[in-house]
């Protein structure tokens, strides 16, 4: 499983005349992690990445919800910074870098993403975000 991503940007929606070569989607998506473990329960969710002494790169924690509501991430016993992203059908509403310990964010969302820092430095608002087999 990856977690993919693939910009907004200008080249994303480069229109009918842009070099459309064999590999022109390639190009526009990146793969954020493809290490990715999902946090179906709600043992799992409110564990999150708490007790862990880091998180290699290349890695995400990803916490699916029955729909787009308010979703909150703490930092409590995480000492390490994370990126976090919340996403409603895929696409990006918040980014947040959340400090070790003491880190708190919210933000609506039906999927939330967690991933090490620096990983989701490209990611803007209004990106797409998807969970990829």
């Amino acid at each position: 499983m990856r977690l993919v991503h693939r910009s907004a940007g200008p080249d994303a929606d480069a229109g009918p005349d842009a070099d459309a070569g064999p590999d022109a989607d390639d190009r526009k998506s990146t793969v954020l992690a493809d290490d990715v473990d999902v946090a179906r329960s709600t043992l799992e969710q409110g564990r999150g990445l708490m007790f862990r002494r880091a998180v290699p790169d290349g890695y995400a924690l990803v916490f699916p919800f029955e729909e787009a509501d308010a979703q909150w991430l703490h930092m409590l016993f995480v000492p390490f910074a994370i990126d976090a992203l919340w996403l409603v059908d895929g696409e990006v509403r918040k980014r947040k870098r959340l400090a070790p310990f003491v880190g708190l964010g919210r933000g609506r969302a039906d999927t939330v993403a967690e991933l090490p820092a620096g990983a989701a430095v490209d990611v803007a608002v209004g990106d797409e975000v998807r969970l990829v087999e």
